[in-house]
């Protein structure tokens, strides 16, 4: 079984879809996947269906939805002796368990890959680090469960794994610049600050990206229009550091050169 989350759902055995066309169903198979290997309560599964408002039928209804993805489950493994749909989407006591071989889950495929590259960055191998941190973010192919109607579990899940996303990107970016790929990373920061032109991360890395890549008055015009879009939206002014790292690039700082960047992310170049 293969089972994709990053994106819209996709959730297949041997090319054969196990994802129900209705959507209370879809939304369960969904959480069940997203915790797959552990026991989800019924009482759990109930609340991301129904929220607080429960019909009084909702144990029956969660049963009947269970029974539907069963009956896709035994469609798509037919006789196999080692997959029976009671099986793969097991009864525990007081829930249902989704029973998947490592690496079935994309989000779990996620989260290893970034974890691997978080020990790699740990060690100082950025090559390594940006490499997985890059084979991470490649397995997202749109909006996470984005036909999937979302209740109050997988909508905290959703927040989680987007927060992620972008962390890991901006992870992935530091260590192409200590790797010197700034040439490389001006129009992915380019269009990432245009996406997000509020978020100071992004905007210190593109400076220095320019900088470094000999534009210093582009790296002074993204601090610029940062520094407009805060006071307009938020009437705010940037960070002390983001505030720091524009001095350093009106003194052309040696300590903005790659090989003085230490191991430090572009924004905490010039934290105190």
């Amino acid at each position: 079984m293969e089972i994709k989350i990053l994106g819209p759902l996709s959730a297949d055995v041997d090319g054969r879809s196990i994802v129900p066309s209705a959507g209370k169903p879809r939304q369960i198979l969904a959480l069940l996947s997203l915790y797959a290997g552990q026991v989800m309560p019924v009482p759990t599964l109930m609340e991301e269906i129904w929220g607080t408002e429960m019909p009084r039928s909702a144990l029956t209804t969660l049963q009947t939805y269970i029974l539907q993805l069963r009956r896709l489950l035994a469609s798509a493994y037919g006789p196999d002796p080692l997959h029976s749909s009671k099986e793969v989407l097991a009864t525990r006591h007081g829930g249902y368990l989704l029973d998947v071989q490592p690496g079935t889950v994309d989000v779990h495929e996620y989260d290893r890959l970034v974890a691997v590259g978080a020990a790699a960055a740990a060690r100082c191998d950025d090559a390594e680090a940006a490499a997985r941190y890059r084979e991470a973010l490649s397995l997202w192919r749109g909006p996470a469960l984005v036909d999937v109607r979302i209740g109050p579990l997988l909508e905290i899940e959703l927040v989680r794994l987007e927060e992620s996303r972008l962390g890991v990107l901006g992870r992935r970016i530091d260590a192409d610049l200590r790797l010197g790929r700034h040439d490389e990373l001006l129009a992915e920061l380019t269009s990432l600050t245009a996406r997000h032109p509020l978020h100071e991360g992004l905007h210190a890395q593109c400076m220095v990206a320019l900088y470094r890549a000999g534009m210093q008055w582009r790296a002074l015009e993204v601090y610029n229009g940062l520094r407009t879009s805060l006071a307009d939206e938020l009437g705010l002014d940037p960070t002390v550091r983001l505030r720091r790292l524009h001095q350093a690039i009106l003194a052309a700082d040696p300590a903005l050169e790659p090989q003085q960047a230490e191991r430090r992310p572009a924004l905490d170049l010039f934290a105190a």
